[in-house]
């Protein structure tokens, strides 16, 4: 594998496990050096040993929304690694599952501030402390729900749908020293998303034109493409990865 991410340094939200996991390794695998969070400390802990120990990434735990747990991440990166070049906002929560007219609007604040909020917060913070006059990139981690109705995460989508409009104003504005994508997956299967295939995968895989739902590595080549220089003039980009799902009607 090319080590094009040489020399680079990467902070990834949400990284323990899944999504946000195949996407450090991936990078990790290309050379670089990464900061891994998510809210469980034995998590993260396995992860970072997976992953080759201290000398290719280091954990910070904490939740994604909180805004000392986002300046300890980012200060530990500069510390441990002198500088942070990528980053990638993939925490996302869904704890709502039905119409929108029933939503409780405590879940909905939560769920926006983690989704929508703690995105744009660490890419403020990491912006302030090392883009700004250095340049990098920030991928973020959106959902076709945030492209198209998605009945019973329709919250969820909206969260999304803004996260992806807020990708493209970033870039407008960010540009041309910092890149701003993302990525909108369809069902991958990982944790967070088992319930919408648990049980039943075949059936949800049929619906796809690839026959089969994603797995965490059809994410993370995208995301790597996106962070590296491969992708230096491309900016402001959603990236559908769905298996041509969206292409028959489906989310």
């Amino acid at each position: 594998m090319s080590k094009r991410f040489d020399g680079r340094v990467a902070i990834v939200t949400g990284a323990s496990r899944g999504i946000g996991f195949a996407i450090a390794q991936r990078l990790v695998a290309e050379g670089a050096q990464v900061c891994l969070t998510a809210r469980k400390p034995e998590a993260l802990d396995e992860a970072v040993d997976s992953l080759g120990g201290a000398e290719h990434a280091i954990a910070v735990a904490g939740k994604a929304d909180d805004t000392e747990h986002q300046q300890e991440a980012v200060t530990r990166t500069l510390e441990t690694f002198g500088r942070v070049d990528m980053l990638v906002n993939n925490t996302g929560i869904n704890p709502a599952y039905g119409p929108l007219i029933e939503l409780d609007h405590g879940v909905a604040r939560k769920t926006f501030e983690v989704n929508v909020l703690g995105a744009l917060a660490w890419t403020q913070r990491v912006h302030r402390a090392w883009m700004a006059e250095h340049g990098g990139a920030v991928l973020n981690v959106c959902s076709v729900a945030g492209l198209k109705p998605a009945p019973g995460i329709g919250y969820y989508g909206a969260t999304k749908a803004m996260l992806t409009h807020m990708t493209q104003e970033l870039a407008v504005e960010l540009g041309p020293t910092v890149r701003v994508n993302a990525v909108a997956p369809a069902v991958v299967k990982t944790q967070f998303a088992t319930a919408l295939y648990e049980n039943n995968e075949d059936e949800v895989a049929s619906q796809y034109p690839m026959q089969r739902l994603g797995v965490p590595s059809d994410v993370s080549g995208a995301a790597a493409y996106l962070l590296s220089e491969e992708a230096s003039w491309v900016t402001g980009q959603i990236l559908t990865l769905d298996g041509g799902v969206a292409l028959t009607g489906g989310v």
